[in-house]
């Protein structure tokens, strides 16, 4: 089965031609999780690169005292695990599937000699490194210089620019989230997220029922 129109959608493959993403699509392979299941645990070692054909994968680092932080959530043609294709080092987060999931494989020694034939992919991972550390910056920038209504108004606005729906009441999230999901995105504890959550609720900013968050009023927010 060919994949060569999801490999086209994913930002690390978007300079390779036709040809290319036929080549690399011959070397994918499919493996599907269930829902909650782990596709690794931080300190496995890493083999491979994941592209996400179909399903959700949260990831997320987690402490021995069972505290966890949801560094992104991740859906159809993202990916994840990339650093192990560079390095092979242990992975340096967990990846769990929030739903029925399946992922396409990229062994790390298929890739390797795959970019020995095409180098131009190589930028395609260094723009991938850069935002990464971007994003980095920015978790710790939060975590240090803002209060936490600041960063939960953060992660739903960033939210609902990248997954948002128009709809007559406001900008609807697309993903369903648990409460306790939206502590782990903000770094808070569940009580914080929820305090404030409930304090937007009453201002008519933004509604939150079975997992829904619409954003009645993004403006404000902002």
């Amino acid at each position: 089965m060919s994949h060569v129109r999801l490999l086209s959608e994913v930002s690390i493959f978007e300079r390779l031609d036709a040809s290319a993403l036929e080549s690399l699509s011959s070397l994918l392979r499919v493996r599907r999780f269930a829902k909650g299941d782990v596709v690794f645990h931080q300190g496995d070692v890493g083999r491979s690169l994941y592209i996400i054909q179909q399903g959700e994968v949260a990831i997320r680092l987690s402490s021995h005292e069972g505290k966890e932080v949801i560094l992104a959530l991740l859906s159809r043609g993202d990916f994840f695990g990339e650093l192990a294709l560079l390095d092979g080092e242990p992975r340096s987060t967990d990846a769990v599937a929030r739903e029925d999931t399946e992922l396409l494989s990229l062994q790390r020694e298929d890739f390797q000699r795959f970019l020995d034939t095409r180098p131009q992919l190589a930028l395609g991972l260094l723009a991938t490194l850069s935002r990464m550390v971007r994003h980095v910056t920015r978790l710790v920038h939060d975590t240090h210089f803002l209060d936490a209504r600041e960063r939960l108004v953060r992660v739903l606005l960033e939210l609902a620019r990248h997954q948002g729906q128009r709809a007559s009441d406001g900008v609807v999230i697309a993903q369903r989230f648990t409460q306790t999901e939206i502590a782990s995105l903000c770094g808070l504890t569940r009580e914080s997220a929820n305090k404030w959550m409930r304090f937007f609720v009453r201002e008519g900013l933004l509604a939150y029922e079975g997992g829904r968050i619409t954003l009645v009023r993004p403006e404000q927010l902002e």
